[in-house]
């Protein structure tokens, strides 16, 4: 059994509408969960999968870090990987920056965040003070890169040039073919 928190505010994220969304975990990975109001989870693993609960230990942290269930589920496929970016890391301790390197990554209207993720693939969440992103061995280093690039201070039309280089490298992984 495998215990972990997210936060109480996601909880229902987590358990969806008459539990829809952990039942679909359940049987998609293999395990059980419990699942406490106070966001405590548990995670019994399945004995033929061991690696199913690390998967869903993936998952669980998505939902947590503010993605939706239907994008999280994508953990459980191979080559699927969740990032987790700590912002006070690029920021240090000043929580009023805290607001502006947020605002820096969404863009207006969410621009930038939809860039990012229209031109890698990967999924993209700002929650708290993290950055999480999702997706596969390709994707992942190519959108870490250019958020990390943006919380380093990059203009955004550098980081959005990064991106269009970046599309062959990406469209090539997608065929199958080995970068």
């Amino acid at each position: 059994m495998r215990l972990m928190r997210i936060p109480k505010e996601r909880v229902g994220a987590l358990i969806g509408t008459d539990g829809e969304t952990k039942d679909l975990i359940e049987r998609r990975a293999g395990v059980k969960l419990q699942i406490d109001t106070e966001g405590e989870v548990n995670i019994e693993e399945n004995p033929q999968d061991p690696l199913a609960a690390l998967k869903t230990m993936d998952l669980v942290k998505a939902i947590g870090r503010g993605f939706s269930p239907q994008r999280a589920i994508r953990l459980l496929d191979d080559d699927e990987y969740l990032e987790i970016i700590e912002l006070g890391d690029f920021i240090g301790k000043k929580s009023d920056q805290l607001s502006r390197v947020r605002s820096r990554l969404i863009g207006t209207n969410g621009k930038t965040r939809r860039i990012i993720e229209d031109l890698t693939g990967a999924h993209m969440s700002i929650y708290g003070s993290t950055v999480s992103l999702i997706g596969n061995s390709v994707q992942l280093p190519v959108a870490k890169t250019a958020v990390e690039m943006i919380l380093r201070g990059s203009e955004h039309a550098t980081v959005y040039r990064y991106l269009e280089r970046s599309r062959a490298t990406l469209r090539i992984a997608e065929m199958g073919f080995d970068v």
